[in-house]
C-alpha cells in the first residue's frame, strides 16, 4: 500500500487529477476509538474518472497534534525523478494501532497546473481508519459521487430472463434500478426464479449506493453459470426497495421486457468471464 501511496503522489503531481470539488458537508473520521478528524472543509478529488476520494486540507491533519492520544509522525519523504519533493507520508499512532495510509501534499506542486489543486492537501486511504462519516452518516467503500445518481422504479411491465434458451425467471412486476453509467437493472422477487435451478454462492462485494450483495450460481443440466444473479439481503437506506429482491446480469443472459426481447448491454463488465465477476455491480 505504501508502493501505491507512492505511485499515486507521482502520477498525480505530474499529471494532476481528473477534477477536484469543494463540499460543505462535515467529513469525520474514526480510528482506533478516536475522532482523528471532523473538518467542514474537504475536497472531493477524482484521482481516475470512476468516483472520487476525499482529500483535507493539512491544517486539519496538524491539528491531531493537540490530541493527547494521537501521535503524528513523518514516515516518508516522496520525490519525483528530478529531487523535486512532492509528498509527505505520515504515520498516525493511536494506542497500539498505527496507520501509515496518510499522504500529504508539498505546499507547491510545479509539474503540471492541475496539481496546484492538490497542494497542502491530505488523502488518508479509504481503508486505513475505521469509519467514515458525512456529517453523522457512514459512508462505506469509498465516497459516492455527488455527479451520480440512483433512481428506483417500480413496475408492472411483464419480465421474463433466460439462460441459452431455458426461462429461469418470470415476473409481472420488477424494480427498475438505473445508476448513472451503468445499464438498467432490473429486480425481481426471489419467488419469481426457478428455485431448484438456484446454489448459493460465496460471492460478496460492497456498493457504497446500493450495500452489501451475496450471488447466487445457475445451474441448469448440469452446467453451472456462476455469479448470475446477485441480491442485497439489507439495502442502503435510498435502496430499501430492492432488499431481498434478485436481479440477473444484463450483459449474460436474455431479458424481455413487455414482450420485447431487449440488447444486451455493452459494458465492462462484457468482457469478463462471469465466473470471475468484478468486485462490484
Amino acid at each position: 500500500m505504501a508502493n501505491d501511496l507512492h505511485k499515486l503522489a507521482l502520477k498525480l503531481a505530474k499529471d494532476g487529477p481528473v477534477k477536484t470539488l469543494p463540499t460543505p458537508r462535515r467529513l469525520q473520521l474514526l480510528f482506533n476509538g478516536v475522532t482523528i478528524i471532523s473538518t467542514t472543509r474537504a475536497i472531493f478529488v477524482w484521482e481516475h474518472p470512476y468516483y472520487p476520494q476525499y482529500y483535507i486540507p493539512k491544517e486539519d491533519l496538524t491539528k491531531l497534534h493537540s490530541n493527547k492520544s494521537a501521535t503524528l509522525s513523518e514516515d516518508s519523504q516522496i520525490r519525483d525523478p528530478s529531487g523535486t519533493h512532492i509528498a509527505t507520508q505520515y504515520k498516525l499512532q493511536i494506542g497500539a494501532r498505527s496507520t501509515t495510509q496518510i499522504l500529504a501534499f508539498a505546499p507547491k506542486l510545479p509539474h503540471h497546473p492541475a496539481a496546484a489543486a492538490l497542494q497542502n492537501l491530505v488523502k488518508f486511504a479509504f481503508e486505513s481508519v475505521d469509519a467514515w462519516f458525512e456529517e453523522d452518516t457512514r459512508i462505506y467503500v469509498h465516497p459516492k459521487d455527488p455527479f451520480k445518481r440512483v433512481d428506483l422504479l417500480f413496475s408492472r411491465r411483464p419480465i421474463r430472463v433466460s439462460v441459452d434458451g431455458h426461462e429461469i425467471a418470470s415476473s409481472q412486476t420488477s424494480v427498475h434500478l438505473y445508476e448513472t453509467g451503468l445499464p438498467v437493472r432490473y429486480y425481481l422477487p426471489l419467488t419469481s426464479v426457478e428455485q431448484s435451478l438456484l446454489r448459493d454462492s460465496e460471492t460478496a462485494t460492497s456498493c457504497p449506493y446500493k450495500g452489501d450483495s451475496q450471488y447466487y450460481h445457475v445451474e441448469i443440466g448440469g452446467k453451472k453459470y456462476e455469479n448470475l444473479f446477485w441480491y442485497y439481503k439489507f439495502a442502503t437506506l435510498e435502496c430499501t426497495p430492492i432488499a431481498g429482491m434478485v436481479c440477473p446480469y444484463n450483459e449474460f443472459v436474455d431479458i424481455e421486457l413487455d414482450g420485447e426481447l431487449l440488447e444486451r448491454p455493452k459494458t465492462h463488465f462484457s468482457n469478463t468471464n462471469v465466473n470471475k465477476k468484478p468486485s462490484a455491480v
